[in-house]
């Protein structure tokens, strides 16, 4: 025997369940307040990713950089170019006759760098070198083919989304490799 549910109309016939239309349009109107509300903080979540993706892929860089350096016996360069908002890798020049390794990126839209000064301005026939077969206006951190940064990349470099998301990537205390660096006063200042 089986019980029947649903709505029973004078006739002894059951109509099948469902929802009114009046119910229907209070779970619109709900998700449609709950869109409103969660929009606007979803949209600063994805706006923070951007910024973290981009000092991860940067981070990234550099890991790949200090490998090859030390792998193939060559100093590698992670180049920075704060006018075109781009950055990349290549082997120093004059060590290879043509990197086909090298790689390039440009910033995510909104993003810019910011590239603090170099530890030591003591500038070694490397640095000279590097120098005269780069562009003027790019910044570039050296890893030898010990893997250990050379004392004339940058101290800090601040990837900036708008006044107030900042990120700082700086070198480890033994200047091995660098890290993003999660203090906020520091990336500020």
């Amino acid at each position: 025997m089986t019980l029947r549910i649903g709505r029973v109309h004078g006739n002894g016939r059951s109509a099948p369940s469902g929802f009114t239309l009046i119910e229907l349009i209070l779970v619109m109107a709900l998700l449609v307040i709950i869109a409103t509300i969660v929009t606007p903080r979803m949209a600063s979540f994805f706006r923070g990713r951007t910024l973290d993706n981009e000092a991860r892929r940067f981070m990234t860089l550099t890991r790949y950089a200090q490998s090859r350096a030390v792998s193939e016996g060559t100093p590698m360069l992670v180049w920075m170019d704060e006018e075109i908002r781009s950055y990349g890798l290549e082997a120093q020049p004059g060590y290879l006759e043509k990197d086909d390794l090298a790689v390039e990126y440009t910033l995510a839209t909104d993003l810019e760098f910011k590239i603090g000064q170099p530890l030591s301005t003591y500038e070694t026939a490397d640095a000279q070198l590097i120098s005269r077969n780069l562009p003027t206006h790019r910044r570039f951190i050296r890893f030898g083919p010990d893997g250990f940064i050379s004392e004339q990349s940058p101290e800090v470099i601040l990837i900036r989304h708008g006044d107030n998301n900042v990120l700082a990537i700086s070198p480890s205390r033994t200047w091995q490799y660098y890290e993003i660096n999660t203090n906020a006063l520091y990336a500020l200042r």
